[in-house]
């Protein structure tokens, strides 16, 4: 039952929905729900970018690779994913950093570091 739960975990396909939308958009937004005036639906973006520009930095090609490498090869720290990347940790820990705070990579504590872990499959972008 537990290998069960493994694989349809695993074959799972999360997407992340983006959205873009100008920092006051964004804050009207924000508001919009507090105040009850919208509700959040399911399919509603999780994250947002001020702008396509900023999006493609989060998301640019070496990124996306980057995303890919932790998916696949699941490294059990920063330090194991520079060696598998080629990339400096100290840059490393930033990209990762950030891309946390944008939700697209979870850094979970193992042992004494920490583990990287990509939280969706594909995107899916929402330009407002």
């Amino acid at each position: 039952m537990k290998l069960t739960k493994f694989y349809s975990k695993k074959m799972t396909k999360k997407i992340l929905k983006i959205g873009i939308a100008s920092k006051e958009e964004i804050h009207q937004r924000m508001i919009d729900i507090a105040s009850g005036k919208y509700k959040v639906k399911a399919g509603d973006p999780k994250i947002w970018f001020t702008s396509m520009s900023s999006l493609a930095q989060v998301l640019s090609d070496e990124n996306r690779t980057l995303l890919n490498m932790i998916k696949n090869m699941e490294p059990s720290s920063i330090s194991e994913l520079a060696s598998l990347s080629g990339r400096k940790q100290s840059n490393l820990s930033r990209t990762l950093k950030t891309m946390s705070s944008y939700g697209l990579v979870k850094m979970e504590p193992c042992q004494r570091a920490l583990k990287p872990i990509v939280q969706a499959d594909s995107f899916q972008i929402f330009a407002y």
